[in-house]
């Protein structure tokens, strides 16, 4: 009987071990959690910034206006014909 007691008694002691430290542990699963936490958290940004580019290939596609602004604002080309005036403030170096 005794003999018994101690088999249930490190059958117990195991179990609680793989609980609370082992793999597959309430810790571990914790940690597992906050990984896909963070990478929802990426997900979410690179699906946002996909959104963002689809539209404005679409936008491209679909149209010279958008031709046109970017290559007026990223290029910075002008219409034949037209003048290109800069604005400098004062207070800028």
């Amino acid at each position: 009987m005794r003999a018994l007691n101690i088999i249930l008694l490190l059958l117990l002691a195991m179990l609680q071990y793989r609980l609370w430290a082992g793999e597959g542990s309430i810790s571990h699963y914790a940690s597992l959690q906050q990984r896909i936490d963070q990478q929802q958290q990426v997900n979410d940004q690179l699906a946002a910034r996909h959104a963002r580019l689809s539209a404005e290939v679409l936008d491209l596609q679909h149209g010279t206006d958008g031709i046109e602004e970017y290559a007026r604002m990223q290029l910075g080309m002008i219409k034949p014909g037209e003048t290109f005036f800069l604005v400098v403030n004062r207070g800028s170096p």
